[in-house]
C-alpha cells in the first residue's frame, strides 16, 4: 500500500470468502466469480474511550495538600459535626437530616448555631412536632429562608413519625420525597446518617470548582448537572471525600468572588473555561452563580 491508501484503522483479520458452488458444471474463466474479500475490524470497548479530565489526579492531590489542615468551617460545623453523639441512632439520623435542611443557602456557622439551639430545646421528631411555629422560627433564625424551613421541618417530621416510625428513609428516593429535601441533601444524608455512598453531594462550591477545574466535559448550569457529570468518570471510592474536600476548598481559597488564585497549587492547570470563568467573577460579580 502507498501512503495515500493508509488508514487509521488496521483490520483484525482478512478472510477470503468463496461463492458457494451451485452446480458441478464447469465454467469458463470469464464466467467464474471472484471470491469476496471480507475485512473485519476489532470492536473498541466503549469503556476505554470514557472521557475524564486530563490532569484531575494531580489537581486532586494538590487540593488535598491545600486542605490538609482541615480548618475550614465545614470541618468543624458541617452536617457531620452537627448531631448529638449521645443521641439514639434514630435521633442522630434525624438530626443529620435537619442540619442538611437548614444548611441550604446558609453558612455553616449559622447552621451550627441554629442546631445548637435546637438541641438545647430538644431535637427529636416528637419535640419538633410539639413546638409551635413561632418558637421554631426563633430557634432556627437567621438561617436562609427560615420561614419556609419551619414549614418543611414540621411537614417532614409528621411524615417521619407516621411512615417511618420516627426514623428517616434509607434510600435516596425516600429522602427526596420529603418536603424540602433535594438530591444533594439526600446523598449526604445517605453517606453521613446511613454510611452508604449513593451519589456525590454537590453544592454551589462543588459545582463552581468542578467547572473551574474542567472536571465536567461541558459547562454545567446547576449542581444537579454537575453531580451527573462527575459521577460519569470520578471513581466511586472518591465520591464521599470529594464533597468535604471541595466545600472546604471553596470556603477558604477557591472563593466565588475574588478567588485566591495566587496561593492555589492548581493555578497553572486551569482549563480555558476555568480561566474565562475567573474573569467573569472579577469583572461581573452578578454573573458568577450562572457561569461558574
Amino acid at each position: 500500500l502507498n501512503r495515500d491508501c493508509a488508514t487509521s484503522e488496521l483490520p483484525a483479520s482478512v478472510k477470503l470468502e468463496e461463492e458457494p458452488k451451485s452446480s458441478s458444471k464447469r465454467l469458463s474463466p470469464h464466467q467464474r466469480k471472484r471470491g469476496h474479500l471480507k475485512v473485519e475490524y476489532e470492536q473498541v470497548d466503549p469503556k476505554q474511550e470514557q472521557w475524564e479530565p486530563a490532569d484531575w489526579r494531580r489537581q486532586l492531590e494538590n487540593i488535598r495538600e491545600m486542605r490538609k489542615a482541615r480548618d475550614a468551617p465545614v470541618d468543624h460545623m458541617g452536617a457531620v459535626k452537627c448531631y448529638d453523639s449521645q443521641a439514639t441512632p434514630e435521633e442522630m439520623r434525624y438530626q443529620v437530616l435537619v442540619s442538611l435542611m437548614l444548611s441550604s443557602q446558609t453558612k455553616d456557622q449559622v447552621t451550627s448555631a441554629a442546631m445548637q439551639r435546637l438541641q438545647a430545646h430538644g431535637l427529636t421528631v416528637a419535640t419538633i412536632l410539639n413546638t409551635d411555629d413561632d418558637t421554631l422560627g426563633r430557634l432556627i433564625y437567621p438561617v436562609g429562608f427560615w420561614k419556609t424551613k419551619v414549614k418543611y421541618l414540621k411537614q417532614c417530621s409528621a411524615i417521619l413519625q407516621k411512615e417511618y416510625g420516627g426514623d428517616i428513609p434509607s434510600s435516596v428516593e425516600g429522602l427526596t420525597g420529603l418536603p424540602g429535601v433535594g438530591p444533594k441533601m439526600a446523598h449526604l444524608a445517605m453517606d453521613i446518617a446511613w454510611k452508604q455512598v449513593s451519589g456525590i453531594g454537590v453544592d454551589t462550591h462543588v459545582h463552581r470548582i468542578s467547572n473551574r477545574l474542567g472536571w465536567t466535559q461541558d459547562r454545567t448550569k446547576n449542581p444537579e448537572q454537575t453531580r451527573q457529570a462527575l459521577e460519569q468518570w470520578l471513581p466511586r471510592e472518591l465520591w464521599s471525600e470529594i464533597n468535604w474536600l471541595l466545600v472546604g476548598f471553596g470556603q477558604q481559597l477557591c472563593l466565588a468572588i475574588s478567588p485566591l488564585c495566587a496561593t492555589c497549587l492548581n493555578q497553572t492547570m486551569l482549563t480555558p473555561r476555568g480561566r474565562f470563568g475567573h474573569r467573569i467573577l472579577l469583572y461581573s460579580r452578578f454573573c458568577y452563580s450562572v457561569d461558574i
